[in-house]
């Protein structure tokens, strides 16, 4: 017996179908079945699959491959793969907080383009240019219409004549030269400096090129008219107009005046009041807070500040063009000079620490001393042919502090190529650091005042204990410093030499130049200290760093009362009506 199959056999299909063939109908329904699960999958793989902010799986891993190819380095934004770039919002942000990586671009200053002007080699005032201020004629010509008042006990306006020069010198002792000599006021640097920089090469009305500015302000004119018997508000009364003025121009704004200098051709103690007392000396305007910020050239700075430099006095010689110098210079050599040592001056009785007392003491006993003995009256210190003969004819001078630490007499004295003998260091040493090496033992010699005082010291004894050749080296330094210690004729200028003026502008332009170096690089010096002023004056190019000096005993600044300088010099400012009237005294 066969069993009969569970499931219904095709026989069976066939039968019931009425003799039509089956197969067909389940190949067609088999075939709409695989067609629906091929559009299914088709939809998921192909459309749902398919991200268009999204990278395809093939280039996502083919970036992955290439940058763990590649060797390290710092990718190139323009060359990321799409996977980077398109990262969402916060993938960006480190690209926003990457401050480092972006160069700010350099600060610019407004004196820059005076800097670059330094670099145009086809520029022969490239970094030399001077800007002068157009001031109203209150501050500088109508001091000179009313140059009468000008002095208390001179009158000033022959003193103006020569553009400041003052009236030829008669040859009455046959000790100048042909041209060149003036009688010279020694208080006339304002009006010398001035015209002086009427003939400068290199002004120019174009503020923003230049090296500095200069501000004609006839400052020791302005404080000598009003000295004696007037109140402070008409001492102060121009210097407040003048920073007043300044403030407004738009030159002072680009540095705060700090690009700026003035001339006042008397001691720095005329300009540095202490106190708002009507009894003290002087006006305020190196006290007064905008004009700090300027330069101020003075016949005699203070020690302890920093706005305020000396040059020299002016003396009796201006020489056109640079053979009448050289003419003079030959001169000074060659001449027979039968005086070791010689001075020109007066006693101060009423000053127990002056020493020229002393000095004329030791001068009275020596053999080999001249001695032109000075007062109030008529005397031979008056006569510019006699104080020069008398220095043509030493190979020394004695130099002590006058009723300041300077006095005109050492300048004279240089330019008769005698060498000076100085007690005192400010009398010239932190002074003069401009116009006069700083190794001073080139150009002159120095005794300390004190062994002077004490009477334990024999000038004459030191003086004949140098040897002779060292003495004719050092009276030929003296005698090549003639240049840089004169004013060349302001109508005029010399054609290779530096004079004092050329000088003192040379080093006015390298210190704003300097400084605006330094504000771009922000490398000012911020240690510095101004009662240390004349330690820094004493310092050689490229050093800023100061301590214990030698001189530190001559310079000890008392604190009482927050004075800027010492009582002596104070009391100096208030005796110089004795220079006024004594010249060399």
């Amino acid at each position: 017996m066969r069993r009969r199959s569970v499931l219904p056999s095709h026989h069976d299909d066939a039968d019931k179908g009425g003799g039509k063939a089956p197969q067909s109908r389940l190949c067609f329904l088999a075939t709409l079945c695989v067609m629906f699960w091929v559009l299914i999958f088709y939809f998921h793989f192909s459309v749902l699959a398919t991200d268009p902010d999204g990278p395809p799986v093939a280039v996502a891993t083919q970036a992955r491959i290439a940058r763990h190819d590649l060797p390290h380095r710092v990718p190139d934004p323009a060359l990321a793969s799409p996977s980077i770039a398109s990262e969402p919002p916060p993938a960006t942000l480190p690209k926003e907080k990457e401050p480092s990586a972006v160069v700010a671009p350099p600060k610019e200053y407004p004196f820059q383009r005076a800097l670059r002007t330094a670099e145009n080699g086809s520029d022969p005032c490239g970094g030399r240019y001077i800007y002068v201020h157009e001031l109203p004629p209150r501050f500088n010509e109508d001091m000179l219409r009313e140059c009468q008042r000008l002095s208390l006990w001179t009158n000033m306006c022959k003193f103006m004549s020569n553009d400041g020069l003052g009236p030829p010198l008669d040859d009455e002792e046959g000790v100048f030269s042909s041209t060149g000599w003036h009688a010279t006021n020694q208080f006339a640097v304002d009006v010398i400096f001035g015209n002086r920089m009427k003939q400068y090469e290199c002004l120019t009305k174009d503020s923003s090129v230049a090296a500095a500015v200069f501000v004609p302000f006839y400052a020791g004119f302005d404080v000598a008219r009003y000295l004696w018997g007037y109140n402070i508000s008409m001492r102060d009364a121009a210097s407040h107009d003048l920073v007043d003025w300044l403030r407004k121009r738009p030159e002072w704004n680009v540095m705060g005046g700090r690009d700026h200098f003035l001339v006042g051709g008397r001691i720095a103690w005329d300009f540095r009041r202490l106190t708002d007392e009507e009894s003290d000396w002087g006006n305020k305007l190196l006290f007064m807070p905008a004009a700090k910020n300027m330069s101020m050239l003075v016949v005699e700075s203070s020690p302890w500040s920093a706005n305020d430099f000396a040059v020299p006095y002016p003396t009796y010689f201006h020489p056109a063009k640079d053979a009448d110098v050289f003419a003079w210079q030959d001169r000074m050599r060659s001449l027979e000079r039968p005086w070791l040592f010689s001075f020109a001056g007066a006693p101060r009785p009423g000053d127990p620490m002056s020493i020229r007392g002393k000095l004329i003491d030791q001068c009275r006993t020596s053999n080999y001393c001249k001695l032109l003995e000075c007062d109030l009256g008529e005397s031979k210190c008056h006569s510019p042919s006699a104080i020069m003969k008398m220095f043509q004819s030493s190979l020394f001078c004695l130099q002590p502090q006058g009723d300041s630490f300077t006095r005109r007499s050492a300048f004279d004295s240089m330019l008769a190529g005698c060498i000076p003998v100085f007690f005192h260091p400010g009398s010239a040493y932190v002074q003069y650091t401009w116009h006069l090496p700083k190794n001073y033992t080139r150009y002159s010699v120095f005794i300390p005042e004190a062994g002077i005082r004490k009477g334990n010291v024999s000038i004459e004894e030191i003086l004949r204990s140098i040897h002779p050749d060292v003495v004719k080296q050092m009276r030929e330094e003296v005698i090549s410093l003639i240049p840089r210690v004169i004013y060349a004729d302001p109508r005029s200028k010399l054609e290779t030499l530096k004079d004092a003026f050329d000088v003192s502008v040379g080093v006015i332009i390298q210190k704003v130049t300097q400084m605006r170096r330094d504000i771009i690089t922000n490398s000012e010096d911020k240690d510095f200290i101004e009662e240390n002023s004349w330690k820094y004056a004493l310092l050689e190019e490229g050093q800023r760093t100061i301590g214990p000096h030698e001189w530190d005993p001559f310079f000890s600044k008392p604190k009482e009362k927050g004075a800027d300088s010492n009582d002596s010099s104070a009391e100096a400012a208030k005796n110089s009506w004795k220079i006024e009237r004594g010249g060399q005294s």
